[in-house]
This record gives C-alpha cells, sequence and structure tokens, in this order.
C-alpha cells in the first residue's frame, strides 16, 4: 500500500501537568463518541500542551465546548501513514528539508508493519507543504 499524506486539522488545550489530567480529557471525548486520528502531549513548566487531530472536527470542538475547554484552533498540520520500512521518515523529512521547509514539530510510530506520523510546519509553509508531499 502506498503511503498516504494529508492535512489535518488540529487542536490544543493547555491542562495541569498532573497524573491523569490527559486520560480525564480523553475519557470526555471517548463519552462524547468522538474518534482521534492522533494525539500527544508534552510538558510545559507546570502545565502540558495536549494536541488532538480529530477525525471530525466538528464532533470535537462540540464536545470540547461542553466540556468547557480553553481550546486553541483549529490548526493545520500533516498525518503520514504507510507501509513501514526503513528510511520512511527520513525519507519524508528529507524532502521538506530540501525544499527548505522546516518542521516544527514531529512523532511517529510504527505498529503492525505500518508506520504513522503527525508533523506540524509554519502556517506560511502549509501550502508549500501539501504541494511537495501530495497531501490532500
Amino acid at each position: 500500500m502506498a503511503d498516504t499524506i494529508r492535512i489535518v486539522d488540529y487542536f490544543y488545550v493547555k491542562a495541569r501537568n498532573k497524573a491523569g489530567e490527559a486520560a480525564r480529557l480523553l475519557h470526555a471525548l471517548e463519552e462524547a463518541g468522538v474518534n482521534l486520528l492522533a494525539f500527544s502531549g508534552f510538558p510545559q513548566g507546570r502545565s502540558a500542551q495536549l494536541d488532538f487531530i480529530p477525525e471530525d472536527a466538528a464532533a470535537f470542538t462540540q464536545a470540547a465546548k461542553k466540556a468547557k475547554w480553553k481550546l486553541v484552533g483549529p490548526k493545520r498540520g500533516f498525518l503520514a501513514q504507510g507501509d513501514d520500512r526503513v528510511g520512511a521518515i527520513a525519507d519524508l523529512l528529507e524532502r521538506l528539508a530540501v525544499a527548505k521547509i522546516n518542521v516544527t514539530a514531529i512523532d511517529a510510530v510504527s505498529a503492525g508493519g505500518r508506520y504513522g506520523a503527525i508533523l506540524w510546519v509554519a502556517a506560511k509553509d502549509v501550502k508549500k507543504t501539501a504541494a511537495l508531499l501530495g497531501a490532500s
């Protein structure tokens, strides 16, 4: 199966950097029936930033509003998926480097013979990145 790369909407919230906070927010989405394509979290001092890439942005924002989250977004990012192979992410990043596109952040994982990656570029580079990668 060929690699697929698509533009996705992502949102983030700031949460307490405390055990159980991410689980609490994820359970709120579960109860609302919201499916995520990707989720990432990282500390920022005493707080944490939790990034969500929902399958359905409208359902996600409705659930976040109901839960009274201070939501930021939507912003744009990219979701890459394909058959796992040595150098899959290196090849993707090399294409961006040659085009002088800086990757702001990336998370990648391999599971069951497939890989997935979420990556972010500066807002000014989204169109150029989408064209370069053939993102839909």
